[in-house]
């Protein structure tokens, strides 16, 4: 049991059932673009340790590049994500994964597909770590997941409480 801010969190999935999965995950993307070029798209802030992991696994011709959403005007948030930022590359005929640490709601994973579908590239492929079919709302499932979970509420390895946790090898649930 740890204890983050207010709230207090037990081990969910250990660190190593985490680099099993990403072993898997890794196989499947070397696979399925066997001797193609693959632009790898990691969305901050939470994906950055899964990314890393990942791309550990990756044998291809590849690039990652960085991006994160943009829903803020000033301090205020517009309730509307609109913009990706640090998308820095045509993708036009590009083989392109995204990479996500969680699909929950599925909204932010849409407005992404939908902005980088502007950019006509040959194939998009979705990989989050985890997945949360009982949340999920959106057009565009997962392609690949690593882990589907309950719609409870998950820190570390990325992923955070108010930016705290993020640091943590494993994921914790919140104990409720």
């Amino acid at each position: 049991m740890i204890q983050i801010l207010d709230k207090k969190f037990e081990i969910f999935i250990p660190r190593q059932e985490i680099d099993e999965k990403i072993k898997e995950l890794g196989n499947a993307i070397n696979s399925k673009f066997h001797n193609q070029e693959v632009v790898f798209l990691s969305v901050l802030n939470g994906s950055f340790m899964f990314s890393s992991d990942l791309m550990k696994t990756i044998n291809l011709d590849c690039e990652i590049s960085f991006v994160k959403m943009k829903s803020y005007r000033g301090t205020s948030s517009t309730g509307n994500v609109d913009e990706l930022i640090g998308l820095g590359k045509n993708l036009e005929g590009k083989q392109v994964v995204i990479l996500e640490d969680i699909i929950d709601s599925g909204l932010t994973i849409d407005k992404i597909i939908k902005l980088i579908e502007d950019q006509n590239p040959a194939n998009i492929l979705s990989c989050t770590l985890l997945f949360k079919p009982d949340a999920f709302q959106g057009l565009n499932k997962p392609d690949l997941v690593g882990f589907n979970i309950p719609n409870a509420f998950v820190v570390g390895y990325g992923l955070d409480y108010d930016e705290k946790g993020r640091n943590l090898d494993a994921i914790y649930q919140i104990k409720e």
